[in-house]
């Protein structure tokens, strides 16, 4: 400190910052100047093609196909799993008995709470194996519960119609605990007064949570919502561990479409460069669309 607080400072911004940009930032830069090449990946030659990648992307039904599947996660993924949170969450935080609900919760709300936030503990690709052994046709323990009560058995991954939709669910499930949690802790902020007072004017749980709850949650839920938003703009890991993508391209994602163009038996990094780049700005986008349209004045309250 002898010599003054910004020298300070910057000798400890200043390796952070440069590892990042090392190590994040560099990496960035070159996946936009690789994905206006041919480059294959393992060959030393690399020859620009312009804008070659991103017109051949416009005509890619594949490309096509995955974009549309992500398209349904970015709306279904995000709506389902803050729902669910809300709703976990208020039943935990004020599920009571008449006369108490509003200000406590139900009796084992800490055990609860433990086994929603249980699938953050685990790894995804934990998630994605073991979601994938309960939907084995054979052996799962979906199949087993559905022959049991004499219902039918379908192949879960391995029908084009159910694929992507247990893929879905399974994103669903992984997420929704950890939002219960975070969704809890926000509910235990608000004031009990509020509560009492709307509880003596006869108002019901779901007319709480709409008029009381969203409002003085909504920097929570808008947060959740981008990040939601993101996860739903990937889902690589979970596809291409349960599903790879198929059957027949069904539960495609670009970041499996991706990761089949640079590493399958093609080796285009330039290409799959392309789609990086495009997937860069398009989630850039939703982040920013999203915090335009949820944008509403701050409800304080003491």
């Amino acid at each position: 400190m002898r010599h003054g607080r910004y020298p300070l400072i910057v000798s400890f911004l200043l390796p952070p910052l440069v590892l990042y940009g090392v190590f994040v930032l560099s990496p960035y830069l070159q996946a936009f100047q690789i994905s206006t090449t041919d480059w294959l990946g393992y060959s030393a030659q690399a020859d620009p093609v312009g804008m070659a990648n991103f017109r051949t992307l416009l005509h890619d039904g594949y490309v096509w196909n995955a974009f549309e599947n992500n398209a349904v996660l970015l709306l279904v993924v995000p709506v389902l799993t803050i729902a669910l949170g809300l709703f976990f969450a208020t039943m935990l935080t004020m599920g009571g008995r008449k006369g108490r609900a509003g200000v406590t919760g139900v009796r084992g709300t800490a055990v609860y709470r433990l086994v929603y936030f249980f699938p953050q503990v685990l790894s995804v690709v934990i998630i994605a194996l073991l979601w994938k052994e309960i939907y084995n046709p054979r052996s799962g323990l979906l199949n087993g519960a559905l022959h049991a009560l004499g219902l039918p058995t379908p192949a879960w991954l391995g029908d084009p119609r159910f694929a992507f939709w247990c893929v879905l669910a399974v994103m669903v499930w992984s997420n929704v605990g950890f939002y219960v949690v975070l969704f809890g802790a926000a509910m235990q902020a608000i004031p009990r007064d509020i509560y009492e007072a709307v509880m003596l004017d006869g108002a019901s749980r779901a007319v709480m949570l709409r008029k009381i709850t969203i409002p003085l949650l909504w920097d929570t839920v808008q947060v959740a919502w981008i990040y939601l938003a993101i996860a739903a703009l990937d889902g690589f890991i979970l596809v291409q561990l349960m599903t790879n993508g198929g059957p027949n391209f069904s539960s495609d994602v670009i970041g499996n479409r991706m990761y089949d163009t640079a590493f399958g038996s093609e080796t285009k990094f330039g290409y799959a460069s392309a789609m990086g780049v495009v997937m860069f700005f398009l989630t850039l986008s939703v982040a920013v669309l999203a915090l335009r349209a949820a944008r509403r004045d701050r409800i304080e309250y003491s």
